[in-house]
């Protein structure tokens, strides 16, 4: 049997910060596991491309949740990333710290030495900012500020915005509307498989296998001491004699721990599987943004006009072929950021987004990037930042290839319901912005304009849909507080195992989830080296 030092169970945005770091040291055999392929395809590597991977089995899990009882019974579409770097390598490519607070709020909830200034620092040495004054910073990850490219409407949006008294700022760092920076080297996807996995794949100690889906993490006397994966219709066991650690993500990492018999002791004999640990918190604390979009005829000409038809298509792709520059560069989130929605509140809780772009049609088992509205439009878009409703994420079964149940429990509290009808009334009141109502031909769809709140609710119970930020799912707390993880990410009452990716996050972060949980691993990392 292979015996290896650590062995990563996903390359994702976490697995593949962790595979370079733990690499680093020739002496140390790493193992780093993924149940996709390569991501050396055009629809990931051409940012623009993430449309397409909406829906794709190649490279997407395309899980679905449990209907929703307070979103009418609506069953939600989750994509994860199945591929080489995971859901980096498929999302729209938004980069954003969240707020200081988001991390002191770590802090407080029990993990010594998760806060701002820990996460600031660690940041730092992940990024590497690009912007038409140069780079910053010597960070592998390239965040590219894009604005010199982005659609004129944004001009318009930054002006209504400024016409509400909303501050401008760095959209990347925290509090402030403006142009969202993104993931991009030199016009294309620069995911973390590109930014951290593949300069380290040349090291002769990792080894990396892809189309490995991880069955379970092999346990004696509460110690990890390897795992099982099925690859090419055989099974095999690999060793370890160090630890094994999980960046399954949020969805499959607790799967995986509640396969491995560490979860609700109930749970697991009711699907006739061996209690290793009773871990009634493996699964539950879940978390996720929701949000509502409102789309609108426009008065000028948007996307539309150049990705819905072919003479704009064309353009497009000559440009990009000889440029690396102009739409297929971008990701379609151009605009927005954390803004406070009403007056008097301690922080920012409401991200905001603009989109010149719109689509009505649904297309089967596609994101219609490429197939907009005819007729020039733009979609205007908000989420709570904080929500605080809490799901669930368990096995449906014994069978490790069975998707999990996923219970999101949206809008199961008072607070999250006045915070969506709060970002509602922050979208109407832009909207009658001079700015806007020159902008604005119509809406197409709902418009929250003049609507009162019953009717906004109704709305969002029929409309809103997730942003894909699922976290929280093996919370980093106190075991006593249902904590699944320590200030180490160890999983508790188990050696040898480590779980890091958004799963551990205690709070959700007030913006995208990428950047935390990239800083999440360079900053588990630490810890791990540390250790050893």
């Amino acid at each position: 049997m292979d015996v290896f030092d650590y062995i990563i169970v996903g390359a994702g945005s976490a697995g593949c910060v962790l595979a370079e770091r733990l690499s680093a040291d020739p002496k140390t055999r790493v193992l780093l596991l993924e149940a996709g392929g390569s991501d050396r395809r055009a629809q990931i590597m051409v940012p623009i491309g993430y449309g397409m991977s909406f829906h794709d089995p190649a490279v997407n899990w395309r899980f679905h949740a449990e209907p929703d009882p307070e979103l009418d019974n609506r069953r939600m579409y989750w994509p994860r990333g199945k591929v080489l770097g995971g859901s980096s390598a498929i999302n729209a490519m938004v980069y954003a710290r969240g707020l200081p607070q988001d991390f002191d709020d770590w802090e407080a909830a029990g993990n010594p030495g998760w806060n701002a200034a820990s996460a600031a620092a660690t940041f730092d040495r992940v990024e590497r900012r690009i912007g038409p004054e140069g780079a910053r910073g010597d960070g592998p990850l390239h965040v590219t500020d894009c604005s010199a490219g982005y659609h004129p409407l944004g001009r318009r949006y930054l002006e209504a915005a400024r016409g509400m008294g909303l501050a401008e700022g760095d959209t990347a760092t925290g509090e402030g509307v403006g142009p969202y920076c993104v993931t991009t080297k030199g016009g294309w996807r620069n995911s973390a498989a590109d930014a951290f996995l593949r300069p380290a794949m040349r090291r002769k100690n990792l080894k990396v296998i892809t189309g490995a889906e991880v069955l379970g993490i092999d346990l004696a006397d509460r110690r990890a001491t390897g795992i099982r994966y099925r690859r090419g219709g055989q099974t095999v066991s690999v060793a370890c004699r160090g630890e094994v650690i999980l960046s399954a993500g949020a969805v499959k990492s607790p799967q995986l721990l509640q396969l491995s018999g560490i979860g609700p002791g109930a749970l697991l004999q009711r699907h006739g599987i061996s209690v290793r640990l009773d871990a009634p918190g493996v699964g539950g604390a879940l978390q996720d943004h929701l949000s509502m979009t409102y789309a609108f005829r426009c008065t000028e000409p948007t996307l539309n006009q150049t990705l819905g038809r072919l003479t704009g298509q064309v353009g497009a792709a000559l440009r990009y072929l000889f440029r690396r520059d102009g739409p297929l560069s971008l990701s379609v989130n151009q605009m927005g950021g954390l803004v406070r929605s009403r007056p008097g509140l301690s922080r920012p809780d409401t991200q905001l987004y603009c989109n010149p772009l719109s689509y009505s049609t649904v297309y089967r088992d596609k994101r219609p990037l490429l197939k907009p509205d005819p007729w020039p439009g733009f979609i205007l878009g908000f989420n709570p930042c904080r929500p605080t409703s809490r799901g669930r994420i368990d096995i449906a079964g014994a069978d490790p290839g069975a998707a999990p149940r996923i219970v999101p429990n949206s809008l199961s509290t008072n607070t999250d319901i006045a915070d969506m009808i709060a970002g509602a009334r922050l979208v109407e009141r832009m909207l009658q912005t001079p700015a806007m109502r020159a902008l604005i031909a119509g809406p197409n769809g709902f418009s929250p304009v003049g609507a009162d709140d019953d009717t906004l609710l109704a709305d969002v119970r029929a409309r809103a849909s997730t942003v894909f930020h699922p976290c929280g799912t093996c919370r980093m707390a106190p075991r006593e507080d249902g904590g699944v993880v320590d200030p180490s990410l160890r999983v508790w009452g188990v050696e040898g195992l480590r779980v890091v990716d958004a799963s551990v996050f205690p709070n959700i972060t007030s913006a995208n989830t990428n950047a935390p949980t990239i800083m999440t691993a360079m900053r588990a990392a630490d810890l791990i080296l540390a250790e050893a």
